[in-house]
Parts: structure tokens; sequence; C-alpha cells
């Protein structure tokens, strides 16, 4: 599917937009604030319906594709693209995105212009890794979202916002840097056999060397390993998932819903489009370590969560257990098992985040 407009880019970049109009808005007008963040984020939503309602879901491969050379020396690319399990998420991605802004309207008071910028970056972070096609534009939209996160646990957080933020932190850098080497040695591996850096960081370009000789061997099991720690974190699996009950319980609550809605999407998407999509035969081979660490997620995060006191961290602990499903679906390695993973994002995305507006009206009262 093509447009004659460049929808992905204009999802990506019109939060962008927005949150520089909101930083020319006098700061004593919160009304102006507010609902220009919250117009710019209707209007993205609107136009995610409108690129869904234009998506041939009996069509193969990516649609709405956007190409466009970067670092044409390295052979990086502004390439972007959507398929069915991309399409669902960035439509999930907007629509919490205007909820979780119009439910800040009460809580929010204070630094009102900082805290609607940072919203409205990270959705274009979001939207980014959901449709980036070059492994080296998935990173720095990845890299995007970590710090508008940061900077609504960190300011806009509760009691103990510092110690979760800086422990939100650290976990996604550790994962981080591991996935860059892995980007990087991807790379370096496809320009060895190719002998050209052209095409060295596109998705489908990297995707044909998928199962051959070389992404096999003991290069196959390491660089799988690391994107598979880095999106473990971020999902999270256990062991993990410790930085996740305190990064909900601190953050605010169209923090939390954002949070545990998309930002552990972001994990499950990794898995399934970098990880197994360019490594499937090391990911066989761990398939069954996974497996166990899955189900220990989903026992494990279930007891906890039925004892405890707070909230948010019920809610915080149940997602450790729900995704849980989601990776065991992605690694039983069956059309079954993926489409249960996917159907789980989506309803895990919905439901926790009603969960959390609902506790933070009870916060809030």
């Amino acid at each position: 599917m093509t447009s004659p407009l460049p929808i992905l880019s204009i999802l990506t970049f019109l939060p962008l937009a927005g949150a520089i109009v909101i930083g020319f808005l006098p700061r004593g007008n919160a009304a102006a604030v507010r609902y220009t963040a919250l117009g710019v984020a209707l209007v993205n939503w609107v136009l995610s319906l409108w690129m869904l309602a234009g998506f041939d879901a009996a069509a193969s491969g990516f649609q709405y594709g956007e190409v466009v050379d970067w670092i044409p020396g390295l052979g990086i690319q502004y390439k972007v693209g959507v398929d069915g399990l991309s399409a669902a998420l960035v439509v999930l991605t907007t629509t919490l995105s205007w909820i979780a802004i119009l439910g800040s309207f009460g809580p929010i008071k204070d630094r009102l212009k900082e805290y609607m910028i940072s919203f409205l970056v990270l959705e274009v972070g979001m939207i980014g890794v959901f449709i980036s096609l070059d492994l080296f534009l998935f990173y720095i939209f990845w890299e995007v979202v970590l710090v508008p996160m940061y900077l609504i646990i960190g300011i806009w957080g509760g009691p103990n916002r510092i110690y979760a933020t800086i422990k939100f932190v650290l976990y996604t850098l550790v994962g981080s840097l591991l996935m860059l080497v892995a980007i990087l040695a991807t790379a370096w591996t496809f320009q060895t056999v190719t002998g050209s850096w052209t095409g060295a960081f596109d998705f489908e370009r990297l995707r044909d060397l998928a199962g051959t000789g070389a992404f096999a061997g003991t290069f196959g099991l390491l660089a799988f390993l690391a994107f598979f720690l880095a999106f473990a974190i971020k999902v999270p699996m256990f062991p993990f998932h410790t930085w996740l009950p305190d990064a909900h319980v601190e953050a605010p609550t169209a923090g939390s819903v954002i949070l545990a809605a998309i930002l552990l999407k972001l994990g499950g998407y990794g898995l399934i489009r970098f990880a197994l999509g360019l490594y499937p035969d090391a990911a066989r081979t761990f398939g069954p370590a996974i497996v166990v660490l899955s189900l220990i997620a989903i026992i494990y995060g279930a007891i906890v969560a039925l004892v405890q006191p707070d909230l948010k961290k019920l809610v915080a602990y149940s997602s450790v257990s729900h995704m849980g499903f989601v990776s065991l679906g992605i690694f039983v390695f069956n059309e079954q098992g993926m489409q249960g993973a996917i159907l789980q994002m989506i309803n895990h995305g919905l439901i926790t985040g009603a969960l959390f507006l609902l506790v933070g009206v009870i916060y809030e009262r």
C-alpha cells in the first residue's frame, strides 16, 4: 500500500511539531498548553486510524514505505514501513497517548509545559520504534523513548522517584548498549559478506541473510543473546523485571499508563521483529530456556501480585505475568503461539492502561 502523503513520517513527527508549538506558548496559559497537546494527540490518532483503514490486510510485506538516504557511506537510511503487527501497535500508541494526556489535565499542575512536551516527544519515539526498517534508525528512536520517560518519572513522580528513575535508566541503558553492539556487529557481518555497506542496516536486506551461514554459529548465538537481553529487560522478563514495580509506583498515572501499555510492548515487538527475525536458528537454540523463564514469570508474577497492598504494584506484577504469556507465545515457534502473543500485547495494552487510569482516580481521591 502506498499513499500520496508520507503518512508514517507525519504520524511520527506531528507530536514533535506540537511540542515545539507548546514551547512557545505562555507558561501562564495552562488551558492553551493542555488543549494544544490534546489536540495534536487527537489529530495523530485520527491519522493513524486513516492509515489503518487504508492498510491492505491481504497483502504481504511492508506498506506505506518511505526510503531516504541518510548516511549513504555507511548504508544508513531513513526507511520506514508497517506490516500488520506494527500498524496495530502504532494505533494502540496513538490511542493511549491522547487518553493519557487527557488523564493528566487534573493531576499535573507544576511545570505543565515541560510535562506536555515530554509526553509528545515520548510519542515520537514510540511510533518511530514501531515503523523503523533501518536498524540504526530503530536504535535512535529506541533511545529517544528513554529521555522523556526519565523526566516524567523523575520530575512528576512520587516520593521515591529518583531511586525509581535511576533504576529504570540503568537497566534500560545496559540493554541499549548490548543492542547497539549487536546492531553494529550485524551490519559489519553484512558488509563482510556482500563487500558493501549499502543496505548494511536495512532490516529487509539483513533478513535475507537470516538462517544462512553468515548469521549462524557462535556469532549468531552471541548477536541473538545481545538482542534478546535488550528486549527482555524492556518486556520485562524474569529475572530482569525488578525495575518495573518501582517505576510504576513512582510514575504519575499517565506515565504508568504509557509505561505498561506501550513501553513494555517495545520489548515484545523487538523480540518478534529483530531477535527472532534476524537470528531464527539461535532463537531455537535458546528457545527452551526462554520458555522456562516465561513460565516462571507467569507464575511468579501472578503469585506476587496477589499479596501486594499497593494497587500500582499489583498491576505492575500482573504485567510481568501477562507479558510472560507474550514471550512464551513467541518462543513456542508456531502460528497459534505468535498470533496469541500479538493479541496478548494489544489486550494487555488496553486493559492495563485502563486499570492504571482507574488506580490513578483512586490515588487522587
